[in-house]
């Protein structure tokens, strides 16, 4: 095979990762030059940012006016162990695993909790597991986008109004991209270094009134740790929700995180933030679809996200590789990428298949993604022909 040539046209943002993911276009250090640094978060200026953040994310995420809404420690999944740990219990648990970070909530019920009534509805990498052998009255615990699989559920559609059970849903990778119905879900959790872009570190826990019930009237068998606590003497600790944070939050973090909340408006709020990352979508399922070499980890065209897209190399030469031949020619082509400083951080994670993952969410420009389409294939190419060379 010839050496390939490499393409002209050059990403301006070569920033795919997903996670911390890409700053928002424009975005500079100046954005956070009203940032109350060396100032207390309990002091008015301190509280009134984080009010301002939380306001802004009720506006632009739609989340009902009787939906609680907390920054809390440990990023998205300091919010999901918060509600683990604070809700689970009280009736049986249906957690529903495709990708990393379900199987990781699954663990922790079972070997962390050692809940005793626990159902796991799992499937594979690329795949969402049957929907419809879900029983909502029990609680639920499940990922809306898969981060590491490209796998999301279409919509909520699979989920009763008049649930009996919880239903608790990690959307770190889905919140701010994908059109969520907070009617069927009762505990929503995401971080800000995803899909706007912000810093890692702080959570956002959103509680629907079912779940600020279960909170009052149920007390779990275990204790719980202080950063845990979203309770005190049987009722809701209200603070938490209107900015006063269990622990110490970075005021830089939160002036970023309203930065990126005040570009989300001036891009159309979520409807906009969603047509982004739709656009971005397209262009690499449109590329895949042209190329015979390269396809989707997700099966289901209606489960393919349109933020964490995630790909395997299709070519029958490589999979015809041993596994760790399979990850070695993926990660040249990462490598290769990284070193034409045309794209940074788009290996699969550590645990999923080999291949590709590319961030298509809101703050990566059109333009930029349909730049690097010809970068994958020149790297496809080059593996290509050092496997050749190297058989020969």
């Amino acid at each position: 095979m010839a050496n390939a040539a490499k393409p002209d046209l050059r990403p301006n943002n070569t920033h795919f990762s997903s996670g911390p993911c890409s700053k928002r276009p424009g975005w500079s250090l100046e954005a956070l030059s009203d940032a109350p640094l060396g100032r207390s978060h309990r002091a008015k200026v301190g509280k009134a940012k984080l009010k301002q953040a939380i306001d802004l994310t009720r506006e632009i995420l739609n989340v009902p006016a009787d939906y609680r809404i907390g920054i809390v420690p440990a990023s998205d999944t300091g919010a999901v162990e918060m509600a683990l740990w604070s809700l689970l219990g009280e009736r049986g648990v249906d957690m529903l695993s495709w990708e990393s970070f379900g199987a990781g909530w699954v663990t922790d019920v079972v070997k962390q909790l050692k809940l005793k009534d626990v159902r796991k509805i799992e499937a594979g990498y690329g795949l969402l597991p049957d929907l419809s052998t879900v029983d909502f009255d029990r609680d639920v615990v499940f990922t809306w986008n898969g981060t590491t699989s490209g796998v999301r559920v279409p919509n909520a559609d699979f989920i009763p109004a008049d649930r009996k059970g919880l239903t608790i849903c990690d959307a770190t990778s889905a919140a701010f991209a994908q059109d969520m119905d907070f009617a069927k879900l009762d505990v929503v959790t995401f971080s800000w270094q995803k899909v706007l872009g912000g810093e890692g570190g702080h959570g956002m826990l959103i509680l629907s009134p079912r779940a600020v019930e279960r909170l009052q009237t149920y007390v779990p068998a275990w204790p719980l740790p202080k950063i845990f606590r979203l309770t005190s003497g049987g009722k809701l600790i209200e603070g938490i929700f209107v900015g006063e944070t269990i622990n110490t939050p970075s005021m830089l973090c939160v002036e970023d995180y309203i930065d990126a909340l005040n570009w989300a408006k001036s891009v159309g709020s979520l409807e906009g933030l969603i047509a982004r990352a739709d656009a971005n979508a397209k262009v690499i399922h449109d590329f895949v679809a042209a190329n015979a070499w390269i396809d989707n980890l997700a099966v289901d065209p209606a489960t393919r996200s349109n933020t964490s897209v995630c790909l395997k190399i299709a070519d029958a030469d490589v999979a015809a590789l041993a596994a760790d031949a399979q990850e070695a020619f993926a990660k040249g082509m990462v490598s290769i990428l990284e070193k034409e400083g045309v794209a940074l951080d788009i290996g699969a994670y550590r645990d999923a298949p080999s291949g590709l993952r590319i961030w298509a969410g809101a703050t990566i420009e059109e333009a930029d993604m349909k730049a690097l389409m010809p970068w994958l294939t020149y790297a496809f190419e080059t593996q290509k022909a050092a496997l050749s060379k190297a058989a020969a």
